[in-house]
Order: structure tokens, then sequence, then C-alpha cells
């Protein structure tokens, strides 16, 4: 039962509150041998799903913490896979008879069980250039297991802006809820972005760049530094952070709609 389902069964008296605390005791902390404890009541509690950063961790490992979280829950993203390993899980991925989200140059990994329903809000995700696909389809990942329809329009940055100007007239026109803009180089298209709309802006600078600002610094600086107003962001290449906000905002949104 889900922990709403929990709650109204109480309500009704369908349910003693002795049975429903160790219920909810099943939503907790799980181990995995003693060398990692996943948060399985995450998504409950804040609508995000776990997420394995794979890049520092042995294929076993990753492996053993996906059984688990897959017992427990519905979906889990496993994000940055070795180049090596990223067959290798999904191989073992279909093993385990889940379904399987793949992202455009990324090698992050959405696996999740039930179909995912887009019943939470609408969220753009916009790229300067093709080199940063693979962290804006990191966040699609990120916003599509939390519920959210993605449109996503990719290598529209400013050294030809005029790209930019029908992309945003479509965002506009579908609604969105928040828009993620992915930009390396100098990133300034977040601040181009954010003075054009009224929807919240999260900025994700990304590592592509040379010379002086290198791996993304330019663009961070750039975007911490903007002086428009409705701009929030993100640390270089973190894609997964962006597209959590970005989601959390755009549900909180769809929330208030159907309160009315």
């Amino acid at each position: 039962m889900e922990i709403h389902e929990i709650l109204e069964s109480v309500k009704k008296g369908n349910t003693s509150v002795n049975s429903a605390k160790k219920l909810l005791s099943l939503y907790s902390i799980e181990e995995v041998e003693d060398f990692v404890k996943i948060d399985i009541n995450r998504r409950k509690r804040r609508g995000i799903p776990e997420v394995v950063f794979a890049e520092t961790k042995e294929l076993s490992e990753i492996k053993k913490i996906t059984k688990k979280t897959l017992e427990k829950t519905n979906s889990i993203i496993i994000s940055r896979i070795k180049k090596e390993d990223y067959p290798k899980i999904i191989t073992y991925a279909k093993r385990l008879k889940v379904k399987i989200k793949t992202g455009k140059n990324s090698s992050s990994l959405l696996l999740f069980k039930k179909p995912i329903k887009f019943q939470g809000g609408k969220i753009g995700i916009i790229t300067g250039g093709t080199s940063d696909i693979g962290v804006a389809e990191e966040s699609r990942l990120m916003c599509e297991s939390m519920n959210c329809k993605c449109i996503t329009r990719y290598d529209v940055g400013v050294a030809g802006i005029q790209r930019i100007f029908p992309v945003l007239k479509e965002m506009i026109n579908h609604d969105v809820d928040c828009i993620i803009v992915v930009a390396g180089m100098e990133g300034a298209l977040a601040t181009l972005v954010s003075t054009l709309v009224d929807i919240p802006i999260i900025g994700v600078p990304t590592s592509i760049g040379y010379g002086y600002g290198e791996k993304g610094i330019a663009a961070l600086a750039s975007m911490l530094q903007s002086c428009s107003l409705g701009l929030s962001v993100v640390n270089i290449d973190n894609g997964i952070a962006a597209g959590g906000i970005a989601s959390n905002i755009a549900n909180r949104a769809i929330k208030k709609n159907y309160s009315k």
C-alpha cells in the first residue's frame, strides 16, 4: 500500500493504528550487505526516486543496489555509468525484466517496473549546442521518472540567436512550468532565455569549453553572475539536480491547479 492509502484506510477505520505503524515502517532505509543504505522512502517523502552515481562504483555493487531498490520501489536512475559497464547493466536490467529508458549521448539509465504515467507538470529542456545533449538527456530521464512530460529542443544557442525565438514560443504555447537551459562555453543562453519568459529557469553549465574558462568554469561563472532575475543555477554537468528541481516546481504547480 502507498502511504496515502494507508492513511486513508486508518481514517476510514479499516486499518488499526498498530497495523498502519507496521506498514509505514516498511518505508525505511534498506541496507545492502553493509556497504550501502538505500533511501527507499525518498520517493514517498520528496517525490524523487533513488539515483545511483555509478561512475565510482563497481559493477557488482551497482547490480546489488539496483536489485534491492527495484524490489521496494518502481524506478531507479543509474547515472554516469562507465563505458565498459553500460552494456552489462542493460543486460542485467533485461534479466530483471524491467523496462529501460536511455538518453541520447548519455551514459545514464532509467529503469522501472510499471509504466510511468506523465501526470505531472510540463518541462522544457533546451541546449546551447549538440555537445550539451548528454547532460540535457540526464535531466530528461530525471524529469520523466518524476512523471513530468518533457519538451526537448536542442542546438539553439547564442551562436545562432535567431533559433531560440520559435523554440520559446513553442514552450509558452505548451504552457511549460519550468525550463532547463543546458549550455557550455560562456553559458550565455541561460541569461537570454531568462530575460524573455516569465517561467522559472534552471541553468546547467556544462564542461564543454576550452582555454581560460575551460571545463565549464566560464559557463558556471556566467550563469551565477547573471543580472537576469528568475534564473537559478546548478553545478557543472549536474543534469540530475536540474531535473529534480524542475520536476518539484512543475509537479507542485500541477497540484495547486488541481486543488483550485
